[in-house]
């Protein structure tokens, strides 16, 4: 009888257990099961806000790694408000992008543009003229990492048009 209401008990605490957990999970993801992030709160600080002049709405620059002679490279963080992005602009050694939330684009001049979504990985070949930012709806997170600074590290261009922006 002991080893029953035993058996009974630890069966309503698993019950209960599944219960709160079930709970957890609707508050925090929502009713359609999604996740209700807040995109602008990533694993940095927001940083500096970065000029008008070089975007198209509010992006904010976090450095992680400052380009030296040593490492030869720059590391940092970009926050994408939804609906910002960069001007058009090309980088003289190449660009790696890791998306770390949100959503956003990515677009090659001549290419079709690409969706980002968190995990995604871009390489922006040498000298190739592009843009990335946010979407519309939603901000986006990434790390950029601009090897072999010796050669430059960003040469900007043109705003990015409503309409290339929307296609």
């Amino acid at each position: 009888m002991k080893e029953n209401i035993r058996l009974r008990l630890l069966h309503s605490l698993a019950f209960f257990a599944v219960v709160a957990s079930a709970l957890t999970a609707t508050e925090s993801f929502g009713q359609a099961g999604q996740k209700q992030a807040d995109v602008s709160q990533g694993i940095f600080p927001k940083g500096q806000q970065g000029p008008a002049s070089n975007f198209t709405g509010k992006a904010f620059n976090y450095g992680l790694v400052a380009a030296d002679s040593t490492y030869t490279s720059l590391v940092g963080n970009v926050y994408f408000e939804p609906g910002a992005r960069s001007n058009w602009h090309t980088h003289p050694a190449g660009q790696i992008l890791i998306i770390t939330d949100g959503a956003g684009f990515h677009q090659i001049k001549g290419q079709p543009k690409q969706r980002l979504k968190k995990g995604d990985v871009v390489k922006c070949p040498p000298n190739e003229l592009h843009w990335h930012g946010a979407s519309p709806d939603v901000g986006m997170q990434q790390l950029y990492i601009i090897p072999n600074t010796e050669k430059g590290i960003v040469n900007w261009m043109q705003a990015v048009m409503d309409a290339e922006y929307g296609d």
